[in-house]
């Protein structure tokens, strides 16, 4: 199982929510007031954990919703080719590719050990090559 429900009133700001079947890192929430004959709405405005995308979603603060389940991983970093990175499980001592983009291929040498983040099928580096916020 890749994702647990949870009620819009239970999110926090940087914490993961899915939208559009994504998962992202929630950037801000804001609530309005219920109306006459309305109950209180969220706005949360997030970004994709894999893809960079902008999205948003408004929802009643008592609807229920997606939060993803993250599994971070140590990997050691076999080669690289291409914007690609050969990789392999410390555990399972399995090996796969990975997506590297420019900033990643800079802070990744062979042998390296790194952390990465899996979700909803889909991984990628920890924090690799990126300037923390």
């Amino acid at each position: 199982m890749s994702t647990q429900q949870a009620e819009v009133r239970q999110l926090k700001e940087g914490r993961y929510v899915v939208i559009d079947e994504e998962p992202c890192k929630i950037l801000s929430i804001t609530t309005s007031k219920p109306g006459k004959h309305g109950a209180a709405k969220a706005r949360i405005d997030a970004i994709g954990m894999f893809d960079g995308v902008k999205r948003s979603m408004v929802a009643p603060v008592t609807e229920k919703c997606k939060i993803p389940m993250i599994d971070k991983k140590k990997v050691q970093v076999l080669n690289i080719h291409g914007d690609h990175a050969q990789v392999m499980d410390m555990e399972t001592y399995q090996n796969f590719e990975l997506p590297v983009s420019d900033n990643e291929k800079a802070a990744l040498s062979p042998g390296a050990e790194v952390l990465i983040m899996e979700s909803m099928g889909k991984q990628k580096f920890w924090n690799v090559g990126e300037d923390e916020e």
